[in-house]
């Protein structure tokens, strides 16, 4: 350990001394590797942050949740438009029957939705509202969470009640400065009473309506509002899976064969419906990141291996400088192993310089504002920069070491 400690401290000195013999030198030097962890990391941290803030937009579908429609969200390319176009849409008795019959689910939902609606309170207003027809077991499917009031009572949503949650852009809209709660909006002329507030949401970077803008009423009451047609309106019946089936395959299973059954479809006809899973979009998502990821990190690497000839170029020169003091340390009886890794440890010590100044401008990305998403570092791009210094420090102080470390103590000592 007293070896070990020596040879760090001696290291850092020489590197040290390096730097402030040759500040300019040493800096133009380190600049590639700054560039090049700077390039990387920062690729690295955008595609995290965008597919993170991506997969919190999509938090509306839900966790293990599949849903199942009359259009599927990725298309065959062999399969006919006119398949899809003639497909019926699901339909109350449809969500009737799954929710009797389905044994692998936790919860069944029905709902419908119907965008760029204009919602009113007394004088004030708000366009571009999304209003959604649900059924009860909504909640439990998705992320419905109330910053004030409360969720729909099972009689409301089941008996046609006049009652409504609201975004919190619609409550800043229309009810400035005071509770929404037990006033009245209008969506199409029908008076709706406010029963609760979503929390606030943001906007979301999928294209979904954010809470925000939804105004969600009963089923029941929807269907009085907006007809339920092919073409029009689409219904969607939300299912999710329990903590048992995390992969969903028994539920999908079973799904498509309640619906086959219901739809009385024989065993040579096609489904007339899909099943949708989240998943597919994820997956669809992951592997168009990772190209992105892959494709900066081969950019970057041009930088960091400017940055790596800079290293070494500086490893080369300090070892010609110190050729004498080489000489003097091996006559005193420095063993090759100790004058290897003490310019090794410099190279290291000296790139890790360059990667944390790297780092150190990627952190400053976080500080630019945007309404996107946000810029979140991780450790584990930290710690990639990091691994990728010692690494660059590692290959290209192994020349100059080993030309240090193989000197004959005589000639050195007689260098000049």
């Amino acid at each position: 350990m007293r070896k070990i400690f020596i040879l760090f401290f001696e290291s850092t000195a020489f590197a040290l001394g390096a730097l402030r013999a040759n500040l300019l030198r040493t800096l133009l030097s380190l600049l590639g590797v700054t560039v090049g962890i700077f390039a990387i990391i920062a690729v690295f941290t955008l595609v995290d942050s965008l597919e993170l803030n991506i997969r919190q937009s999509m938090s509306f579908f839900g966790d293990r949740v599949i849903y199942v429609q009359k259009w599927p969200w990725i298309f065959e390319k062999s399969y006919p438009w006119y398949k899809y176009v003639n497909r019926p849409v699901s339909s109350v008795n449809d969500f009737r029957f799954l929710e009797k019959n389905l044994q692998n689910a936790e919860a069944v939902a029905l709902y419908a939705s119907k965008g760029d609606r204009l919602v009113k309170h007394e004088n004030n207003s708000i366009e571009g509202i999304n209003v959604m027809g649900i059924t009860y077991s909504f909640n439990l499917v998705n992320d419905v969470r109330l910053a004030e009031g409360r969720y729909f009572t099972p009689r409301e949503l089941d008996g046609n009640s006049q009652t409504a949650l609201i975004g919190d852009d619609m409550a800043q809209t229309l009810f400035p400065g005071q509770s929404p709660i037990g006033k009245t909006v209008s969506v199409k002329g029908k008076k709706l009473t406010v029963v609760g507030v979503m929390i606030h949401q943001g906007a979301n970077l999928i294209g979904m309506p954010s809470n925000d803008v939804t105004c969600m009423i009963p089923y029941s009451t929807f269907t009085e509002l907006y007809k339920i047609k092919n073409g029009w309106v689409e219904p969607v019946i939300a299912i999710k899976g329990k903590a048992t089936d995390p992969k969903l395959q028994w539920l999908e299973g079973e799904v498509r064969g309640l619906m086959r059954s219901r739809r009385g479809l024989k065993s040579f006809e096609e489904d007339n419906f899909a099943v949708n899973r989240p998943e597919l979009i994820a997956s669809a998502i992951t592997n168009i990141f990772d190209a992105v990821s892959i494709a900066g990190a081969i950019i970057g690497s041009f930088s960091i291996l400017v940055g790596g000839f800079g290293i070494a170029n500086i490893m080369f020169v300090s070892v010609k400088e110190r050729t004498n003091q080489i000489g003097i340390q091996k006559s005193l009886g420095a063993r090759n192993s100790f004058i290897l890794n003490q310019f090794l440890f410099e190279a290291v010590f000296l790139s890790l310089i360059g990667g944390i100044a790297g780092l150190l401008l990627v952190s400053l990305l976080t500080f630019i504002p945007s309404d996107m998403f946000d810029i979140v570092i991780t450790a584990k791009n930290v710690t990639t920069g990091l691994l990728l210094s010692v690494g660059i420090g590692l290959i290209a102080g192994i020349a100059p070491a080993i030309s240090a470390a193989h000197m004959n103590p005589v000639e050195a000592i007689r260098s000049k």
